[in-house]
């Protein structure tokens, strides 16, 4: 069986002699190509436009966004704020700039900022090769299983959350095949994480996301069935509530009503105690244009309306399992959620 490694092969934030440089993910998978980013708004626009994504590597990115300004001697009270409002669901955009914040209020300079950043990165593949590891011993051997987005390297530090556990468990034998969601609008799953599992050799099968509940209806019995829907997290509220790419709620609930498991993974940076439930959470709309086209071509008449939510909120109890570095919390609620992460 091939080592973890032959399955970790990415990386999608580089920072080398003073320069962040990103993995155009909009390009992929056609064209590899870096942007170099040499300020905290070119940072904040790469956030926003979608050039990197997925919330571990925002918030990574952001992060460095911030030792870009100390770099400069930029203000950093303005370069945090306009990081901040690069995107406002995943919780990891904050939390890093948070982390930030409290070192440049310690005084740390610019290279303790530097330190800090480097560290926020380690953590966050440190904590995917665990979360993993915890995942992929709740799967049956030779099972499949289903994911929605991109939740790997592309979207982290490296080995990715949903897509680490998926990689932990091809690696381990549990699982035999994985399947993709295409995850319109943005095609994140049929640009990105088919992408991810083929150059890693996982084998894996791209179905629309219209497909889902057809496939766990008709691949619940036998040899490589269906037994886990996988998916990342951009929040996690206090009582479990999860908000994730658009389309994962509708997921939940096919899966409960067939029978399919249903696994959420992020590190705890995601899991936000302050936010009650997921109804507190500020759900992201995009321009209704990114429903107008495929690849640049347009698809709809002129003249059309649209409304386009980039995230939804999948309740508490439709998850068999949150997974975190911290631990696994099964069935989780308020109460379960109290005990891993506190009040």
């Amino acid at each position: 069986m091939p080592s973890l490694e032959h399955h970790d092969t990415i990386r999608a934030v580089a920072w080398k002699d003073g320069a962040l440089r990103l993995l155009d993910q909009r390009r992929l998978p056609f064209v590899e190509t870096w942007l170099d980013c040499g300020s905290a708004d070119d940072v904040a626009a790469a956030i926003r436009d979608l050039a990197v994504r997925g919330a571990p590597a925002i918030g990574i990115a952001a992060a460095w966004g911030v030792v870009l300004a100390a770099r400069r001697g930029a203000d950093l009270d303005v370069a945090i704020a306009r990081l901040r409002a690069a995107r406002p669901t995943a919780v990891n955009l904050m939390w890093a700039l948070d982390r930030m914040r409290a070192r440049i209020a310690e005084g740390a300079d610019v290279a303790a900022l530097e330190r800090e950043a480097l560290a926020i990165q380690a953590e966050d593949l440190a904590a995917n090769r665990r979360m993993g590891e915890l995942g992929a011993a709740l799967i049956a051997p030779g099972s499949a299983v289903l994911t929605h987005c991109n939740t790997g390297s592309l979207a982290t530090a490296g080995f990715g959350t949903a897509l680490g556990v998926i990689r932990a468990g091809f690696a381990a034998g549990k699982i035999a095949h994985v399947y993709a969601c295409e995850t319109r609008p943005w095609l994140q799953g049929a640009r990105l994480t088919i992408w991810e599992l083929l150059r890693d050799g996982i084998p894996a099968k791209l179905i629309a996301d219209s497909a889902a509940a057809h496939l766990m209806k008709t691949h619940s019995n036998g040899s490589a069935a269906v037994r886990w829907v996988i998916v990342g997290a951009d929040r996690i509220a206090a009582n479990g509530d999860t908000a994730n790419k658009i389309g994962t709620y509708q997921l939940a609930i096919a899966a409960r009503h067939h029978g399919v498991k249903f696994m959420v993974v992020a590190p705890s940076s995601t899991v936000d105690m302050q936010t009650a439930t997921g109804d507190d959470i500020d759900i992201e709309l995009r321009d209704p244009a990114e429903l107008f086209a495929v690849g640049g071509v347009r698809t709809v008449v002129e003249g059309a309306q649209a409304w386009n939510p980039v995230f939804d909120v999948t309740p508490h109890d439709l998850i068999d399992a949150i997974v975190t570095e911290r631990d696994v919390i099964e069935s989780p609620d308020r109460e379960r959620m109290r005990a891993v992460f506190g009040a």
